[in-house]
Order: structure tokens, then C-alpha cells, then sequence
């Protein structure tokens, strides 16, 4: 796959605590040179970044980032509000605790409550796999098919380990084909982000594949 196509599947990525608009900015320009699928970048930029970048580029954000233990009707605000400022897509994070409760059902419902107040944007459900036995992840593809949620994305990049080809391929085994799925955490290199894509990935959550266009273009 051509350098291109792996940047029309990426998510480019920005969602440290202390981004400030001028490094916001940049990211939109990359993302609109680049043609990147999306910019995800933290809310409180969303309608500042969706004004400048228009029709040309996707927006996307996180809600009940990054541990995802917000009251659903915070993390339902939260994903209106976002819409209502510009987003196009919204990634949010499940209740971990209730899924160590075995509280599938609740989680379930989370995922609806959250797809509704997306009003017919995007919905990407993080499952943060690295604190999840394989057992847990494949019920959570079910509940995540179920949900009506559009995608099922491995990890935050903020806990303890992000995507890996085990989890990608156990996604691709379990998920309906309503379900796309997006890996993102650690995806340094074109090597590994077109194996991501060849185990069925549909995204790709990262910052590292704009700097390494950046890089052959400089050559």
C-alpha cells in the first residue's frame, strides 16, 4: 500500500494536556496536506479547529478521556457538545470498572446513550485492550456490535500499552460487519501501520506516520 493510502486511514493525532492552538494549527495543516482521514484532537479546540480547517478536513475528539469513569450523562453532554462545536467523529472511552463487574449490560447501554448524543456522527468506542484479558475484549466486540457504534478502537495511548496485532486480529474474528475498527497507540512505523491495516484495521490512531511522510519528503 502506498504511503498515501495509509494516510487516508489515519487519525492524526494530538490530544496532549498541554497542545496549544499554534501546535493544534499545525496538526490541521498536516492533516489537510497530508489528507489525512481525521485530526483528533483534545474539545475544548473542536470548534476552533473546525472553523479553520471548514469542509476540508475531519474533526475528531475524546470523551471520558482517557479512563473513562465520567457518569454517562457527563460523557453524553460531552459528545453533544462536541458535535455541536464541529466534530465529525467522537472517540469515546467505556467504563472499565463495570466491565470487571461483568456489567456488560450497562456498558451496552453507555455506548447507546453516547451513539445518540453523537447525532448521526461517528462513534468510536475505546476498550483500552492492554487492561483486558482476551476474554473480556471478544465480549466487548459483541456489546460494541450491538451498541450501533460505528467502530471499536483498541487503546488510548495513555495507559499501559497500546494497539497490537493480537488485538487487531481478534477484532477482526469477532466483530459484526457493522463494526469497523480502529488500532491506535504506539504505531511508529509504515512497517507496522500497513500490518495493522492487512489484519483489518480500518483506522489508525497516531502522529508518527504524517512525521515519516515529513521525513521521505525532506529526503
Amino acid at each position: 500500500m502506498e504511503l498515501k493510502e495509509i494516510l487516508g486511514k489515519c487519525d492524526h493525532t494530538l490530544l496532549s494536556q498541554t497542545a496549544t492552538w499554534a501546535q493544534i494549527k499545525q496538526v490541521c495543516d498536516d492533516g489537510i496536506r497530508f489528507q489525512t482521514a481525521s485530526v483528533c484532537i483534545p474539545a475544548s479546540y473542536v470548534k476552533q479547529a473546525k472553523d479553520y480547517v471548514g469542509d476540508q478536513l475531519a474533526i475528531c475528539t475524546v470523551i471520558g478521556f482517557p479512563n473513562g469513569y465520567d457518569t454517562t450523562a457527563a460523557k453524553c453532554f460531552m459528545a453533544a457538545d462536541a458535535v455541536d462545536n464541529g466534530a465529525d467523529e467522537v472517540d469515546m472511552v467505556i467504563n472499565l470498572g463495570w466491565v470487571k463487574d461483568g456489567r456488560f449490560d450497562l456498558v451496552e447501554e453507555e455506548i447507546r446513550a453516547i451513539h445518540a448524543a453523537c447525532k448521526g456522527k461517528l462513534l468510536k468506542v475505546i476498550i483500552e485492550t492492554c487492561l483486558l484479558t482476551d476474554e473480556e475484549k471478544i465480549q466487548l466486540c459483541q456489546v460494541v456490535t450491538q451498541s450501533g457504534a460505528e467502530y471499536i478502537k483498541t487503546s488510548t495511548g495513555f495507559s499501559t500499552a497500546g494497539a497490537t496485532f493480537h488485538d487487531v486480529e481478534l477484532f477482526a474474528a469477532h466483530v459484526g460487519p457493522n463494526v469497523k475498527i480502529k488500532a491506535a497507540g504506539g504505531i511508529s512505523s509504515l512497517e507496522d501501520a500497513q500490518r495493522f491495516i492487512d489484519l483489518g484495521a480500518s483506522r489508525l490512531g497516531t502522529s508518527r506516520i504524517v512525521k515519516l511522510a515529513k521525513a521521505a519528503e525532506a529526503q
